[in-house]
């Protein structure tokens, strides 16, 4: 009897490991890969809207909007990141342990919703371009908003308790440091720029996706 064929890993991405590590938890292991798990994710309706996606006729949007270019996407990009590292919002050295994590949670809350909507703009303005180039591209641009569908409540899920965890991280660092602005301030804003910053990363990865499709030869027609 042969032995199951094993499931794709890979290794876990640098948010989880950054969460772990300020969270005090074990180290992330490797995890299935998103096609070995997404059958797992989809019910009954997206399971046949994305069927029809990969294989029912595509027709070309002719009447999409004007779509989105690599440079739009870069500024946005900067523009939120620039944000995380900018003092506006964050507490001040001073600040008490409450009154610090209070704000904390208000900021990154703030943040979040400030990628989310950017990247969720961003991703359907690529789709609209995808969808006039050809066929094949149509094809991804609708695959696409299947599995935005599909990923987007446990991508919010998953990335919900983050102000939270930065949050509790701010408490503690402000108790070990019995209220040294200088021994917990700066470490603290480190850690949340990181993680800040990798979130950004992983809520982008779908919106640099679609653009690499862009380029030419990246989708058979």
């Amino acid at each position: 009897m042969q032995d199951a064929p094993l499931r794709a890993t890979v290794p876990a991405s640098t948010l989880p490991r950054l969460l772990a590590r300020i969270a005090g938890a074990p180290p992330m292991p490797a995890v299935p890969a998103p096609t070995a798990r997404l059958g797992d994710w989809l019910d009954w309706p997206r399971a046949v809207a994305l069927s029809r996606a990969l294989d029912g006729p595509v027709a070309m949007d002719e009447d999409a909007g004007t779509g989105i270019d690599t440079g739009e996407c870069a500024r946005a990009r900067a523009d939120l990141a620039d944000a995380i590292a900018a003092d506006r919002g964050w507490p001040a050295a001073d600040a008490g342990r409450d009154a610090a994590a209070a704000a904390v949670l208000r900021h990154c809350q703030s943040l979040q919703r400030a990628m989310q909507a950017a990247t969720g703009r961003l991703r359907g303005q690529v789709r609209d371009r995808l969808s006039r180039q050809s066929p094949g591209h149509a094809r991804l641009a609708a695959v696409d908003a299947v599995l935005e569908g599909v990923l987007s409540p446990r991508e919010h899920a998953l990335l919900g308790p983050v102000p939270a965890l930065l949050a509790a991280h701010c408490e503690r660092l402000h108790h070990a440091a019995d209220g040294n602005g200088d021994r917990w301030h700066v470490p603290f804003r480190e850690d949340a720029r990181q993680v800040l910053l990798a979130e950004l990363d992983f809520r982008f990865q779908p919106v640099e996706a679609l653009l690499a499709a862009l380029r030419p030869s990246s989708v058979d027609a």
